[in-house]
């Protein structure tokens, strides 16, 4: 019991610092953001009557990485951020890039600490500290590949109202307007942000370029594409959008049977990867203390990690064996 006590103070006092560090930096935000102050400076020049003296420049929205100067440069410096925040935007998520980037920070800072504390191996303690170091980013990609997902179920549907919007006599705007009028989010917002695109004055072509940049869609490039052939060289854009729609379809049938007949592939492989940590914890529930040699001698924990090493390796072959491209 008392020799759980540093244990426990130790822990306790790394998370009062995290929390200290966590507030320093939104408090450093705070006083090095100047916007609300430039804010109240104009609107007291216009009561005052004075000219606010905005150029052209003023007039563009800046976009920012980062609320913090600092960090916000030394972002906009890296190839990975530009990459990172957009996938930001494709995820949907308003939080500028960097607070995911001070929250791995944290969690990995954390992850080394406790491993530090509890395991005493500091190659366990890093491997701990990068684990919990991904796993905002981690976040980010499992929000946006299910937004995707979701984009690209809605499409046919969304490609035969517009097919269906052609052949009634309608323009295409007036097509991709009924689809925002009749779907909902992913593809509503998508396709809404397109036509305030065109009704700002950007071309058709340019709008889809856009979408086509802003959504990671194969399906949509597809659509894109054909439209933009379409404005060339002419052609029935109804007939085109239709065969589009239903080629999707087709491969969507197809995706879902390969589903199905790579189910049992999946599923051996959370059974091989489980299997080793459920037998360990039955035999430690059963006779405690017999693999305490894996963990305390320099052969068991040789073994420990060749173990984990395999089983990463059966882990990659087995997603390379089941995951098909259609």
């Amino acid at each position: 019991m008392t020799s759980g006590l540093p244990n426990i103070l130790s822990l306790a006092l790394l998370l009062s610092l995290v929390y200290l560090a966590v507030a320093m930096v939104v408090l450093i935000g705070r006083l090095t953001d100047k916007s609300g102050k430039e804010i109240a400076r104009r609107v007291g020049q216009v009561t005052r009557g004075e000219g606010l003296g905005l150029d052209t420049a003023d007039l563009v929205k800046k976009h920012e990485l980062s609320g913090l100067r600092w960090l916000d440069m030394l972002l906009a410096r890296q190839a990975w951020s530009r990459r990172m925040d957009k996938m930001l935007d494709q995820a949907d998520i308003k939080a500028p890039l960097g607070i995911f980037v001070m929250l791995s920070l944290i969690f990995a800072f954390m992850g080394y600490s406790i491993g530090t504390l509890y395991l005493g191996n500091p190659l366990m303690s890093l491997a701990l500290g990068g684990v919990l170091g991904c796993l905002p980013f981690k976040w980010v990609v499992m929000r946006k590949n299910k937004r995707m997902a979701d984009f690209e179920r809605q499409l046919p549907e969304a490609l035969e109202l517009v097919g269906r919007a052609l052949r009634a006599g309608h323009t295409f705007t007036s097509g991709m307007g009924m689809v925002v009028s009749e779907f909902a989010d992913p593809i509503r917002v998508e396709f809404q942000t397109t036509l305030e695109e065109i009704n700002f004055g950007i071309g058709v072509t340019t709008a889809l370029d856009n979408l086509m940049e802003r959504v990671d869609c194969p399906d949509l490039n597809f659509f894109v594409v054909s439209v933009k052939i379409q404005n060339e060289s002419g052609g029935n854009l109804a007939e085109i959008i239709g065969n589009i729609s239903a080629l999707v379809r087709e491969r969507f049938k197809l995706k879902g049977r390969i589903q199905v007949l790579s189910a049992e592939g999946r599923m051996a492989a959370w059974v091989l990867c489980l299997l080793p940590f459920g037998v360990a914890g039955i035999i430690q529930f059963v006779n405690p203390g017999y693999l305490g040699l894996m963990f305390t001698t320099p052969l068991g924990r040789a073994m420990c990690y060749g173990i984990a090493g395999l089983i990463v390796m059966g882990v990659l072959v087995i997603r390379k064996m089941v995951r098909i491209e259609v």
